[in-house]
């Protein structure tokens, strides 16, 4: 298996934070960068080597990042898959196209899940007028009703109480295909990011628990304050997710630990992950870092965590009054602060975060409330 070395160029799919992040990782060890994304001002695009502002299905650009880069890999998952299709026939593509089709779409996604014995919420799919007309088992109630791609942060969904407010939630969804999922007991939430090389060698992130807020990730803690017996049962079944996916790359998997103690799958990214972002200053090797080794097909690092921490999303909100005082993070010598470079700040948009190393997980989420507290004021 030929291993592409520092100094070849790479490209990326996409120009967001997380692609940002790839390519600062990418070149520290000594490797370039192409970035197609069609913004002239993506985050990822302004720090990388060369920039190829088109659409996704552009053919010029599509052939310049052929033809330029070794390997290509992707920083989101909804790229439209003819383009990782004629990608692959050039060059080496990582995530594979056929995991990512399955990934980016929720009804391709619990149906792959459930056929290969994973628990999922129980789901049904909607794609039409009479699927969301016809009455409903009580059992699903109260739901929530999720549109098959393109969803993310909490977009794309509207919870339900009952089958009478099927036609109406499908309505405002603008009648896309959508999942009907069951809203269980839910105790917490806790992600797990799993790395399988081309060599099938695999790694997993130490497991985070999740916070959100209006449906967007709020914190994330590390290490999850859960049994052993369910960090355990999450690895296996990550790891069982990567293989029945063929997948080859960084990949997340969002998990629901139930009030009963039983442990649901709720949605994977292809990707690496807003939870993941810790890694950076916390483990000997990132998310972002790991994610260019498997594309050059280089040993994987160690995800040794060096301390726990919390992480902190830092959204558009705070920048209502002008621009936050970022001496209230940087004056605790243990806070790492990342801005990601977006020009525009909206309600809601993720415009950073930082994360808090300490001795204990409590100590950690203690200074960051208190920093998050001071940023916003309350």
């Amino acid at each position: 298996m030929n291993r592409i070395l520092p100094g070849a160029m790479l490209g990326l799919l996409g120009g967001g934070q997380l692609g940002r992040m790839f390519t600062m990782a990418a070149q520290s060890m000594g490797y370039r960068v192409t970035v197609l994304d069609p913004s002239r001002e993506s985050p990822a695009g302004s720090v990388a080597d060369r920039h190829l502002c088109a659409d996704y299905l552009d053919a010029e650009a599509l052939h310049a990042l052929s033809t330029s880069c070794t390997a290509v890999t992707t920083e989101f998952e909804n790229v439209p898959a003819e383009a990782l299709q004629f990608l692959e026939q050039h060059c080496l593509v990582s995530p594979p196209p056929h995991s990512v089709s399955i990934a980016q779409n929720r009804i391709h996604e619990k149906q792959f899940l459930a056929k290969n014995g994973f628990p999922v919420a129980p789901f049904i799919v909607m794609q039409q007028e009479s699927d969301v007309a016809k009455e409903i088992e009580a059992a699903f109630f109260p739901g929530i009703l999720k549109v098959s791609q393109l969803g993310y942060d909490g977009k794309g969904q509207i919870s339900v109480s009952t089958s009478h407010e099927l036609p109406a939630a499908f309505s405002r969804l603008q009648q896309q295909s959508c999942v009907l999922e069951q809203l269980l007991p839910l105790a917490c939430e806790i992600s797990v990011i799993v790395a399988r090389g081309f060599d099938d060698q695999i790694t997993h992130f130490p497991i985070a628990e999740n916070q959100h807020a209006q449906g967007i990730l709020d914190i994330s803690i590390v290490p999850a304050s859960v049994p052993e017996t369910i960090i355990r049962q999450a690895r296996e079944m990550a790891t069982d997710v990567a293989i029945k996916l063929d997948y080859r790359g960084v990949l997340c998997i969002e998990f629901f630990v139930l009030t009963d103690g039983r442990l649901i799958i709720n949605e994977m990214a292809p990707r690496p992950h807003n939870s993941g972002h810790y890694s950076i200053d916390a483990c000997i090797t990132s998310q972002f870092e790991q994610q260019v080794r498997i594309l050059c097909r280089l040993p994987q690092g160690s995800t040794a965590l060096h301390t726990p921490c919390v992480m902190v999303n830092l959204l558009g909100d705070l920048w209502q009054s002008g621009s936050p005082d970022w001496c209230k993070v940087l004056e605790n010598p243990s806070a790492k602060l990342h801005l990601y470079g977006k020009r525009e700040a909206r309600v809601g948009r993720k415009m950073g975060h930082f994360t808090v190393l300490a001795d204990t997980v409590e100590l950690a989420l203690q200074q960051a409330k208190s920093i998050k507290r001071s940023l916003t004021n309350i």
